[in-house]
């Protein structure tokens, strides 16, 4: 893997727009090494020579390995809630969580390991995660809860405790990306196939919602597993 360095005109490409792609550069890479090696076994020295760059460049931009971790971690989190933010108490229930259920598994697929790394840290505790989800975060939470409780109210789904709907929503698409080599041995694939994928997200999408009293909109052309 290698850095995007600035090229001789930087007219043609602005400082901010390199920065952002070296930054880019170092946490994927730093993902790779995360989840490979845990936040202790992983060294800044071997994130700068698999992104190609000094480590003092690195330093640059990250100013010690916690700083880089909380980063790949902050990513992880802005990239899962960003699907998250865009549901209202307007939206369709059906449309809206369908298309949540298949983004995290579209994500879980393409970014295993960034959803590995949360994973472990977690399980290990939290400490680090702990002093990023605060007041904020939680606010965030109750706001989302709030639009489920909006629905209920509206009757379009069964009263049920938004809470752990959420945490089901998380886990149960999580668990593709998390527990990918217990799938792999159960099935005897090697790994899913974005068709596996696919198929996974039309199930949960009929189980959850099935269970949430969430109907399909009239003429919905929304995939049902046989």
């Amino acid at each position: 893997m290698t850095a995007v360095v600035p090229e001789p005109s930087t007219a043609e490409k602005p400082v901010g727009r390199i920065r952002q792609k070296n930054k880019a550069a170092i946490i994927k890479a730093a993902e790779e090494e995360f989840a490979r090696h845990g936040f202790k076994g992983t060294s800044m020295n071997t994130i700068a020579q698999n992104v190609g760059l000094p480590k003092a460049n690195l330093h640059y931009y990250f100013g010690n390995k916690l700083e880089l971790y909380k980063a790949v971690l902050l990513n992880i989190l802005e990239l899962w809630d960003t699907a998250f933010d865009s549901i209202t108490a307007q939206d369709d229930p059906y449309e809206a969580l369908s298309g949540f259920i298949r983004a995290k598994m579209e994500y879980a697929r393409r970014h295993p390991k960034a959803s590995r790394i949360y994973a472990m840290e977690v399980i290990s505790g939290g400490e680090i995660l702990a002093k990023m989800l605060g007041q904020d975060y939680r606010d965030w939470f109750r706001g989302r809860a709030a639009v489920f409780e909006a629905w209920q109210a509206a009757g379009k789904m069964d009263p049920i405790d938004p809470t752990h709907l959420i945490f089901l929503l998380w886990s149960s698409t999580q668990h593709y990306a998390d527990f990918a080599s217990q799938i792999s041995r159960v099935t005897g694939q090697a790994r899913m196939t974005k068709a596996d994928y696919d198929q996974a997200s039309d199930n949960l999408v009929h189980i959850i919602l099935k269970g949430c009293g969430i109907k399909p909109p009239v003429n919905s052309d929304a995939v049902h597993p046989a």
